[in-house]
């Protein structure tokens, strides 16, 4: 009898939006919250966006803080 893998196929881009975050995305989080003064929504949507593209987490968090 086979088993499912448990892997899903979620169109071209193969990425499916997180609702939960992954483990060890906490502490990523958290580092954005320190660094940029985020609050942690925001740090969390831009980590679970950007994955861990530190640059790119970098220049939205900049314009987080400009639109305030």
């Amino acid at each position: 009898m086979a088993r499912s893998s448990g892997i899903q196929d979620h169109g071209a881009s193969g990425k499916k939006p997180r609702s939960k975050p992954l483990k060890g995305e906490d502490a990523e989080v958290k580092h954005v919250v320190d660094t940029h003064d985020l609050s942690p929504s925001q740090a969390r949507e831009l980590v679970r966006r950007h994955g861990n593209d530190w640059r790119k987490i970098d220049e939205a968090a900049k314009t987080y803080k400009d639109d305030k």
